[in-house]
């Protein structure tokens, strides 16, 4: 193949007239072609992309290459930090043989950098606590937190509906705990039955024990005030764009909790922000690490509305960027809205792994300089096959392609520099500090005291106790049965916040009156 038709080919497909990012260089018969440029275009980053390959492969290298390039460019960025290994993009990688090499390979010059970045936590160890209201959160969400079935997920609708009529706010774990319980026995159980439907004691008792056990998974805190503010999210220093890393090294336990959540926040982005139309830039760019995650036994609703969200955020300025093993780990309605495409080696291994990869190939251009099939397995570490959209939203021509070196560090900062990193962010010291704002558990209680103290009036007016009523006796024993309860006499209490819950009928929060996208 003609390495002059190679490097037209190239340039002709990736070369923009706007402002783009610098991925790397094609590769032709296994020789690296400085001349062939492989870019991306910045006004196309917000239809999408698709990050892929097996453990090892250099996902993570080249996701911190995406964003190093954006925050240059201006554009804010949010992605979770998987193993905690890439704090380092806080400081300048020490230049080393390698990175030379990497760099004189694709003909470039090597410049080592830090970038602006803020560490975020959902424990509030590793970072500034992000947290979101039960009420934020919705009942699509929690369900899936929690791993209900479909009888357990309707009575969280109940629940919510409920809390949206009386004017409940559930803010913590504790708050949602009360009015389940209120729900289910006594008073609460007769006053819903006619408009909600009835909420069976076995049920309850289930989402119960299921709270519970997320309580002592430590992730709790997950829930509560303050609630995150997505306008931390578009910080800017000196002009370039805040990388906001999420760590979640210390709840890799619980993977489904993290994902559902950055699936939280970036619906609530996609609730507060205007529309943008088509921009030069994004605001925005969303990494989504470990994306299968998401979609683990995910149930029908969650599903409409992770497709809902990634259909339309684009109008809002924002881009989403999936990373993941398989194209495969990827629904068929959420892949067909994913233009820019990084595909790192295969490890065809297996019966199994043979057809991914051939399903894989069905998903890029036709390319006359490569045997897809045979290249994909033969892909070294930092390289990848590559197609994008251009300015035009035409797929590029596929191209393996040896990337790009990262400016800042491959790694995580130390431990001394990295609590330096806390010490010094505004957004630490802000969400630090949990509120108790009067949320329903109060709420109820007060209700709940009214009732008992009419009671105790009505008795006290009679000559003799012996004439109450049996209905009277009735309700005093049910009230009595609620505040024994094990949810009435829980004392501590952790506030919450949350996202999906906007999209299900919930009243959003006010909209910051400070604005920086």
């Amino acid at each position: 193949m003609s390495k002059e038709k190679f490097v037209s080919a190239i340039n002709t497909s990736y070369s923009m007239s706007g402002a783009t990012i610098y991925l790397g260089s094609g590769i032709l018969e296994g020789e690296v072609i400085p001349e062939a440029k492989v870019n991306l275009p910045l006004r196309m980053m917000t239809r999408h992309g698709l990050v892929t390959g097996a453990t090892g492969s250099g996902k993570t290298r080249t996701l911190q290459l995406i964003a190093e390039q954006l925050s240059a460019a201006g554009v804010c960025v949010f992605m979770p930090d998987m193993k905690g290994d890439i704090s380092g993009m806080g400081k300048e990688a020490p230049t080393n043989d390698k990175l030379i090499e990497r760099a004189n390979m694709l003909g470039i010059q090597y410049s080592p950098s830090g970038f602006p970045i803020e560490l975020y936590s959902l424990s509030g160890k590793l970072g500034a606590q992000m947290r979101a209201t039960v009420t934020e959160f919705g009942p699509v969400l929690l369900s899936k937190v929690l791993e209900l079935n479909d009888v357990q997920s309707g009575v969280l609708m109940i629940i919510f509906k409920y809390a949206d009529d009386k004017a409940l706010p559930i803010v913590d774990l504790n708050d949602f705990k009360k009015v389940l319980n209120y729900l289910s026995e006594g008073a609460g159980a007769a006053e819903i039955k006619d408009d909600y439907g009835k909420i069976s004691a076995a049920t309850a008792s289930t989402i119960l024990r299921k709270i519970v056990v997320l309580e002592q998974q430590g992730v709790d805190q997950l829930f509560g005030e303050k609630s995150f503010d997505i306008d931390d999210l578009f910080e800017k220093v000196d002009g370039r764009g805040v990388i906001s890393l999420l760590n979640v090294s210390d709840v890799q336990s619980q993977p489904g909790i993290f994902s559902t959540f950055m699936l939280a926040l970036l619906a609530e982005i996609y609730q507060a922000l205007p529309e943008a139309g088509d921009l030069d830039k994004p605001k925005l760019v969303f990494f989504l690490d470990e994306a299968h995650l998401l979609f683990k036994d995910a149930p029908k609703a969650f599903m409409d509305q992770i497709d809902q969200v990634i259909r339309l955020i684009r109008s809002k300025g924002v881009g989403v960027f999936f990373c993941t093993q398989l194209t495969q780990d990827v629904p068929a309605t959420v892949l067909s809205q994913l233009g820019n495409r990084v595909h790192h080696v295969i490890r065809a291994f297996t019966p199994n792994d043979v057809t991914a990869l051939k399903a894989t190939i069905k998903t890029f251009p036709k390319s006359e300089f490569y045997d897809l099939e045979d290249q994909f397995t033969k892909l070294g570490i930092g390289q990848a096959f590559i197609t994008v959209l251009n300015e035009k939203g035409i797929p590029t021509e596929t191209v393996v392609t040896h990337l790009a070196p990262p400016a800042s560090f491959m790694g995580p900062l130390s431990e001394t520099e990295y609590q330096f990193q806390l010490n010094q962010s505004e957004f630490y010291k802000k969400y630090k500090e949990t509120i108790d704002p009067k949320s329903a558990f109060e709420i109820l209680n007060e209700k709940i005291k009214s009732v008992l103290d009419s009671q105790t009036k009505q008795i006290d007016k009679r000559e003799e106790p012996k004439a109450i009523s049996r209905s009277a006796r009735k309700d005093k024993s049910t009230i009595e049965e609620v505040m024994s309860s094990s949810v009435a006499r829980q004392v501590g209490r952790e506030l919450v916040r949350g996202v999906f819950g906007m999209l299900f009928g919930s009243t959003p929060r006010k909209a910051p009156s400070r604005r920086r996208y």
